[in-house]
């Protein structure tokens, strides 16, 4: 069974200018030849990602989306030198080949980066990948091992040491968010003032660890191989990549892990089979990321609700786009209700923490 991760048609609006493309292509990668082919993947609601294929060739494309975008966001420029900076001391990255800020291309900067083929868990294990409840545990340890070796690269090497500042970042974090969400704000979408004052109150110290963080790891960034689908061989989508509090790197990817007995709504949007049989609960994945670490994980409803949070905001933000007819990609239609589940979802930790 196939079950790599695959490409289709291009959405309606997103199509590329396929003549100037290959033009550029053939100037800037030695060697290629044949007719370019263009599809897009189906998964991301940011950065629009294309498969190009020349000859034998595969390459992956990534563009930001058409219309409004928040203001540091979709920054090709950065997630192009985060893969050239991490990719020696973190061989998962994708290798990156060439970037272009020449708008008259394709309208916007891009890069391109090798195509790494395997398997992605989206929302539903892809049709017949079955993974018994062993597997699907020993999987989840495997997502812990990776992210923990991410977190132990040393961030103060050359092309890294700039990628943000550690002092204050999560006062920042939380404070940058909060503006957002006010900036994206419609009129049909929720108040979250009290989440934002619950962060706001109740901050952690300076965190004594400094890492690379991804900023948005969770299974459908993972590659895995197709022939062994429990080993993980790449990780994708660096854009928001920076360097911070390791924890608020799990917080973040736990407001995507859906456990298997969290509420209908939570059920509704979730974007990646965290509730199989066999997959560790939140805590249990907290646990094995916090041995691997050698530390504490004693504020983890912080990092927990800011990730939720985090997660409304941006879903606030490409619902905007839509919102203001300036995507027709019917995918972010719905978003709104995301948006209101999350928040749900935030108070109900802030109700049972005991920070």
């Amino acid at each position: 069974m196939d079950y790599i991760d695959g490409a289709g048609p291009v959405r309606r609006g997103e199509d590329l200018d396929r003549v100037r493309l290959e033009a550029y292509l053939k100037e800037n990668l030695p060697g290629l030849g044949g007719e370019m082919r263009v599809s897009q993947f189906p998964g991301g609601h940011s950065n629009l990602t294309y498969l190009i294929a020349l000859g034998e060739r595969e390459f992956v494309l990534r563009r930001p989306p058409h219309g409004r975008k928040a203001k540091t966001a979709h920054d090709m420029g950065r997630e192009y030198r985060v893969l050239k900076a991490l990719r020696p001391q973190f061989p998962y990255c994708p290798e990156a080949l060439c970037y272009c800020e020449d708008e008259g291309v394709l309208g916007a900067p891009f890069f391109v980066m090798e195509r790494l083929k395997g398997v992605i868990l989206r929302k539903d294990l892809p049709p017949g990948l079955h993974l018994t409840e062993a597997q699907a545990e020993r999987l989840c340890g495997r997502l812990a091992e990776v992210l923990a070796e991410l977190h132990r690269v040393d961030w103060t090497r050359d092309g890294l040491r700039d990628l943000g500042r550690p002092e204050g970042y999560v006062r920042r974090q939380v404070e940058g968010w909060t503006r957002r969400y006010e900036q994206a704000r419609t009129p049909d979408a929720p108040d979250l003032g009290d989440v934002t004052r619950w962060l706001a109150e109740r901050m952690p110290p300076e965190s004594p660890v400094v890492s690379v963080i991804h900023n948005d790891y969770r299974f459908d960034n993972v590659v895995l191989d197709p022939a062994d689908p429990l080993r993980i061989i790449g990780i994708l989508d660096w854009e928001m990549a920076t360097v911070g509090d390791p924890l608020m790197d799990l917080g973040g990817g736990l407001a995507y892990w859906v456990d298997r007995d969290d509420p209908p709504e939570m059920q509704a949007i979730r974007l990646v089979p965290t509730n199989i049989p066999g997959m560790m609960r939140r805590r249990e994945f907290v646990d094995r990321y916090a041995s691997l670490m050698g530390i504490a994980v004693e504020r983890i409803d912080f990092y927990y609700v800011f990730g939720l949070f985090r997660l409304a905001v941006i879903a606030q933000q490409i619902y905007n786009r839509y919102y203001h007819g300036e995507t027709a990609d019917e995918r972010f239609k719905t978003l709104i209700f995301a948006v209101h589940i999350l928040g749900q979802a935030a108070r109900r930790t802030m109700e049972q923490s005991d920070l």
